[in-house]
């Protein structure tokens, strides 16, 4: 099979990440002449480049909200996974326009600079929290997308395509609830939910890296893919943590947090209607209209209507006996129950 990152050169914006890490270390296994980190933080660097002792990995100090530190960062590169991004719904809540600097102003600078160093590929990632969104960081998400998708409508003739992938919770990832409730449980406390209600999409990080190289391989301008994926509720999520960990604990609920949904929607009924099932994946395509809309006064789209949305609590829901499997397949989990394993040992 060809390898179509064969002496290519990658730029990962945002590659000290969780989704950067594993995306760098899958590109390592082929046969790539270089992986370019960009990120802000220098001690994240000096770990990850301690991880990954490759010559391979070369790392740039920097920032996507300035233009200049990702037009360098660029030069030459073939192709470019965007992955930088203020994450966190609460602390965007309190400080919305730091979301807008790094999500919007940030994705724009690297749409350009990916452009002006005629980058063949630009893979951006979202999140379902920009479907339908209520907090500023869906807002400044969902914004992104229009970023990425703006490019191709402005440029017909560009020579990078720039395609989005969205997705829900990624299951382990730095900041997700996963880690926080084994390390409650280590601490000997119960844990803690905000609503036990509350449905959301799980992906492991491996298939979150499979749904950008899909993009990257299928993408034409302004597409949006998203991966079908099976839910849970919060509450059975903890349960079956507690039941791989400490049967003993419990769950206790402290109540929503700063402009969390019920649900999440991965695709709206509006994307739906113009989407193509590609089995495991949808493709969204963008909407190539030009401004002149008079020609759509007269007929509308009767299709949306035959469609929901794809959201969370709709869509097949995990039991807690499935949610433990999925669990089991993460190495993070494996190698937190091989820890606990021995420090029972020890303890005997």
């Amino acid at each position: 099979m060809r390898d179509e990152y064969a002496g290519k050169r990658i730029l990962v914006t945002g590659g000290t990440g969780s989704f950067g890490h594993t995306v760098t270390k899958k590109l390592l296994e082929r046969d790539v002449a270089e992986i370019r980190v960009l990120s802000r933080d220098e001690a994240k660097q000096d770990q990850m480049r301690h991880d990954i002792d490759d010559p391979r990995v070369r790392f740039y100090v920097g920032d996507v909200r300035d233009y200049l530190s990702v037009e360098r960062a660029t030069r030459d590169v073939d192709y470019v996974f965007h992955a930088a991004a203020l994450k966190q719904v609460p602390s965007c809540e309190f400080f919305p326009m730091e979301a807008v600097k790094t999500n919007v102003i940030g994705s724009e600078n690297v749409v350009r600079a990916a452009e002006a160093s005629g980058v063949s590929s630009l893979v951006c990632l979202s999140t379902d929290k920009a479907v339908y969104p209520v907090n500023a960081m869906g807002m400044s998400k969902a914004m992104m997308e229009k970023v990425a998708q703006s490019h191709g409508l402005n440029n017909p003739n560009a020579e990078t395509t720039v395609s989005c992938v969205r997705y829900g919770n990624v299951m382990y990832s730095r900041g997700s609830v996963i880690p926080l409730f084994i390390r409650q449980l280590k601490a000997g406390k119960n844990l803690t939910v905000t609503n036990p209600d509350m449905t959301r999409f799980m992906m492991s990080l491996d298939n979150s890296v499979s749904l950008v190289e899909f993009a990257f391989q299928n993408a034409l301008q302004g597409d949006l893919f998203i991966r079908k994926a099976e839910s849970c509720t919060i509450g059975d999520l903890a349960q079956a943590v507690i039941n791989l960990f400490q049967p003993s604990a419990s769950v206790e609920v402290i109540g929503t947090r700063h402009a969390e949904k019920l649900s999440e929607a991965l695709a709206s009924r509006e994307e739906l209607s113009r989407a193509q099932d590609m089995g495991e994946y949808f493709r969204i395509s963008a909407d190539n209209r030009d401004l002149n809309y008079s020609v759509y006064v007269e007929e509308g789209d009767v299709t949306q209507t035959q469609y929901s949305d794809y959201d969370s609590h709709t869509v097949d829901r995990m039991s807690v006996s499935d949610i433990e499997g999925l669990l089991l397949t993460l190495p993070e989990i494996r190698a937190e129950l091989a820890l606990a394993g021995r420090a029972a040992e020890r303890s005997r």
